[in-house]
């Protein structure tokens, strides 16, 4: 890791500015601004097509803006060395999953802190780095699958591990894309629980999330941005920014929006029978 990029003290960990990204002609992302405070978690939700994972591809620094400036952790894109900045990020994404060997979940995970996807055997002679893993996998409450191989596992499994992988290398941002995609229920309501005890770690990362499913969002989640069509339509506190009109608007589908009395969010189809039960 180069000791002069470090994050900023102070510094967001998110300011972008009027960010346009442009691929074969086609505008992807169009005038998206953002500020994500250190220490803050922001939801980013929107239908298939809206940009969300090629906003998630900026800030894990793997595309740039065709214009506009993003500053990640108080270094502008642009002006700083990626390959110092990306150990400071956490990218977690089933994308990456053909660049995983089939080795122990411990090996895996401690390859993390070398920026090594293919980590040599070698790495479990570095007591640093095994300690590192195993405090990973127990906040995600996986250290008992450390010497499963990684194929063994369930999906549910294989995506805490891919969480620790990411908290190995003790990111300052975590970026997670559509972090419960092939799970089942049981495997969805396990991760949301892990998701909110880091969402409250006092030293834990600033973290963004992807997601099209509200039912997805952990309790401590407090900052929703919504985009549709490469633009942000919405940007704030949860509770303001989640309304069924602006849901609906987003999906292009008459939803209702409702927050539970556990603090999680779901939204539901408007029939013209339930639109007849609310006006009774």
């Amino acid at each position: 890791m180069n000791p002069s990029v470090v994050p900023a003290p102070g510094a967001p960990a998110v300011r972008a500015r009027d960010l346009d990204v442009v691929r074969s002609g086609v505008t992807i992302l169009r005038g998206a601004d953002l500020d994500v405070p250190a220490g803050e978690h922001l939801a980013v939700l929107g239908p298939n097509g809206a940009g969300k994972t090629t906003l998630l591809h900026l800030l894990a620094t793997y595309r740039f803006p065709t214009r506009g400036s993003l500053e990640l952790l108080g270094h502008r894109l642009g002006r700083v060395d990626v390959r110092a900045l990306r150990p400071h990020i956490g990218f977690v994404s089933v994308a990456l999953d053909p660049l995983l060997e089939d080795i122990t979940v411990l090996r895996t995970v401690a390859g993390s802190a070398i920026g090594s996807v293919a980590p040599p055997a070698a790495v479990l002679d570095e007591p640093a780095l095994v300690t590192a893993a195993h405090t990973a996998l127990e906040r995600v409450g996986v250290d008992h699958l450390a010497d499963r191989r990684i194929l063994t596992l369930s999906q549910g499994e294989r995506q805490r591990v891919r969480i620790a992988r990411a908290l190995a290398s003790a990111p300052a941002l975590l970026l997670l894309d559509e972090p419960f995609a092939g799970l089942d229920l049981g495997g969805r309501e396990q991760l949301v629980t892990v998701l909110d005890a880091l969402l409250t770690e006092p030293d834990g990362p600033t973290v963004v999330l992807v997601t099209h499913h509200l039912e997805e969002l952990p309790t401590q989640l407090r900052r929703v941005l919504l985009l549709a069509e490469g633009r942000a339509v919405a940007e704030g506190p949860i509770e303001q920014v989640l309304t069924s009109a602006q849901v609906s608007s987003v999906f292009a589908t008459p939803l209702q929006v409702v927050r539970d009395a556990d603090g999680r969010w779901r939204a539901t189809g408007v029939t013209d029978e339930n639109r007849r039960v609310g006006r009774s």
